[in-house]
């Protein structure tokens, strides 16, 4: 097919612009839509004057606007962060650990620092509404008292053990502070054990 041909089939020139060249193929088709050979004419027309802009292109004899893209000139695909490789986490793991809104670390935060200063001068007072916290926290988020009183006990025996631990290491055997005690650091530890189970936990 030659190249006036190809034109003169679409009712085109040569100085068509690409759209011009879509709406007229797009009419053509519609319009011979009971007629298969001629569809046929049409598309091959379409195809040619494609491969005829293409080549001219490629040679520099044309100037195709910036919006139309050849496959040549594909955009480069954004890079992607190469982060580590993430390890599926087991199940029971996930039902366990907490994704905590802020309000979640925020509020126990405040209640539990207010209950470890409250723990220098009353420990047992300040473990007492500890506990009672914590069941409340976690209850409130999955409203399962059992596993809340569950969680609340381990809490508060890690963080019994690691506190009287860590306030017999500062505080030796039989020194007197006035403002601190093994049992008032123990207190302390365990409040921030208790936060940590509460706001992290599920």
């Amino acid at each position: 097919m030659s190249d006036q041909n190809m034109y003169e089939l679409l009712g085109l020139s040569e100085a068509s612009t690409f759209e011009e060249i879509q709406a007229a193929r797009d009419r053509m088709v519609d319009q011979y839509a009971e007629e298969p050979q001629q569809q046929a004419a049409v598309e091959a027309a379409y195809d040619a004057i494609l491969m005829e802009r293409l080549r001219l292109r490629q040679e520099g004899k044309i100037k195709v606007p910036d919006r139309i893209r050849f496959a040549e000139n594909a955009p480069e695909p954004p890079a992607q962060n190469k982060s580590a490789p993430s390890l599926p986490r087991p199940d029971w793991l996930s039902s366990l650990v907490d994704t905590p809104s802020r309000d979640d670390i925020v509020w126990p935060a405040v209640t539990y620092a207010g209950l470890g200063l409250l723990g220098f001068a009353a420990p047992s007072l300040a473990l007492a509404v500890a506990i009672a916290a914590a069941i409340y926290f976690l209850n409130r988020k999955e409203n399962k008292f059992w596993r809340s009183v569950l969680l609340t006990l381990g809490g508060l025996a890690a963080g019994l053990a690691l506190g009287l631990t860590v306030g017999q290491l500062l505080i030796p055997q039989g020194a007197q502070f006035a403002w601190a005690s093994p049992d008032a650091i123990a207190s302390a530890v365990t409040c921030l054990s208790l936060w940590t189970v509460s706001s992290f936990l599920r």
